[in-house]
């Protein structure tokens, strides 16, 4: 089984009495690591799908019925999976926290943001830490623990240790990037069973996730819209376009995105505008989890580097090691820099991401000095790249996320 970081920092005791709750993309594994912790624990008979109807009927004729589970045991953990699906899901999960909080510790997994699904003044405040998975990380792949990929103060050390690093990991590359992060996809080791997966995956997302999750009654617009995207990764999405192309509203696009990031399918990047001049203020760029969707090589790679990084800058934050956030920065010129990470709301790194080595022009490195001489990385996909020049860093794609 492979080693998801997630096991390393989630369900330690440092985060006391809270709720954990877990989530992340559909098929990416959150049901397997609790499911795994259940039984560690020796409470495998403690995990309850609320997509089940003899789950919800178990609720129905005795609101705690999970305590039936667990008889006997002075401290249990249980996990509830898809319970976010319920009407007045948190003032449940409120109830049971609040009545058994000394004698269990809960988990609750689900494919849905559930930042995006709360609201000012909620009931469950205080009362809980996120934790995210997302598909498979090259890191994760390649073994070692978290701790091998956490970032140092200075981010030229952090650099240093990555062009110092062994590179191993370019074949696992290669079939990430051909077959996708998700664990099922990608274990298969076939492009056919991948295809299948991806056209069947999409389906469910729309016509089941969506459907729960959302008031949209024309999901087909959904659809259509994620017809739309692919050729649009790695460019600031125009809404406006949008709206021409499916001839509906702006609000409907709006929400239709919404709906896709709030059920993992797309995550957005807003354009980073402090100490930049004539930066670029609204327009977001949105990639897929699933970076096997975008039609091009170059925006495949840049997608699959969008993702890598999200889950590093996620990884930092779940492991407590600080604020981080993921920008792109643009000026009204059009000049563009892909990727910027932010500590503690100041510019850390900043990397362009392209197919193979070659020399970053000005404006990159324009970025870099506006941004306070913040390290500037070039990011290839092609191998036995790692060096270190006056300005810049050239790394391997392989070699940085391993």
């Amino acid at each position: 089984m492979i080693k998801r970081f997630l096991n390393e920092r989630c369900f330690g005791p440092e985060f006391g009495r809270q709720m954990r709750f877990v989530t992340g993309p559909r098929q990416c594994g959150k049901t397997t690591i609790a499911r795994g912790h259940l039984k560690l624990t020796h409470c495998a008979d403690s995990y309850f799908n609320w997509d089940k109807r003899e789950v919800r009927s178990l609720f129905r004729q005795d609101n705690y019925f999970y305590r039936k589970a667990t008889a006997g045991k002075p401290f249990s953990w249980v996990c509830f999976d898809e319970i976010h699906k319920m009407p007045k899901w948190k003032n449940v999960l409120k109830d049971f926290f609040d009545s058994d909080e000394k004698k269990y510790r809960f988990i609750i997994t689900g494919s849905a943001r559930m930042d995006l699904l709360r609201k000012a003044g909620d009931s469950l405040a205080g009362r809980y830490f996120t934790f995210r998975l997302f598909p498979l990380s090259l890191a994760e792949l390649a073994g070692g623990g978290a701790a091998r990929s956490f970032p140092e103060k200075d981010p030229a050390q952090f650099l240093e240790k990555k062009l110092s690093s062994s590179p191993k990991s370019a074949g696992t590359m290669s079939q990430l990037l051909e077959l996708s992060g998700f664990p099922e996809p990608f274990l298969s080791g076939s492009t056919a069973f991948s295809n299948k997966w991806r056209s069947g995956y999409l389906d469910l997302l729309v016509r089941e996730d969506l459907r729960d999750l959302t008031h949209i009654a024309e999901l087909e617009n959904v659809s259509a819209l994620m017809g739309l995207l692919p050729s649009k990764i790695s460019s600031p999405l125009s809404l406006n376009s949008l709206r021409e192309d499916l001839e509906v509203s702006y609000n409907a696009v709006k929400s239709y995105l919404k709906a896709l990031e709030l059920g993992y399918v797309v995550f957005s990047l807003p354009p980073y505008s402090k100490r930049v001049a004539r930066s670029v203020k609204k327009e977001r760029k949105f990639y897929f989890y699933d970076w096997t969707r975008p039609a091009t090589e170059a925006s495949r790679f840049e997608n699959y580097a969008a993702v890598e990084l999200k889950i590093l800058v996620s990884l930092w934050e779940d492991f407590g090691l600080g604020h981080f956030e993921l920008y792109y920065v643009r000026t009204r010129e059009g000049f563009e820099t892909d990727f910027l990470i932010t500590r503690d709301n100041l510019p850390y790194i900043l990397f362009e991401a392209k197919l193979s080595d070659s020399a970053l022009p000005p404006h990159n490195k324009k970025h870099a000095m506006l941004l306070g001489n913040v390290p500037l990385v070039l990011l290839t996909k092609q191998e036995g790249v790692a060096s270190a020049g006056e300005d810049d860093y050239h790394i391997s794609a392989s070699r940085f996320f391993a």
